[in-house]
């Protein structure tokens, strides 16, 4: 099996990335917001960082699959 991403592949990836991404980054502000607001839905915020942190494997995983590990 080929490691190597085809550019249609890469662009498809990094689109991909991108909105996932940013995705994340609206998450945090919602997580910030959310923890400042007096008593917070706490299995909401909850929630949010659990998808957080699901978008954070998926962003690692584009992000080795664009930069593969070569050993040198």
């Amino acid at each position: 099996m080929t490691d190597q991403v085809t550019k249609p592949d890469e662009v498809t990836l990094r689109a991909r990335l991108a909105s996932l991404s940013q995705e994340h980054r609206d998450l945090d502000a919602a997580i910030d917001a959310m923890s400042v607001a007096g008593s917070p839905d706490q299995l909401a915020l909850s929630r949010l960082k659990k998808r957080k942190l699901q978008l954070k494997d998926e962003i690692t995983e584009i992000n080795n699959q664009l930069l593969p590990d070569i050993i040198a």
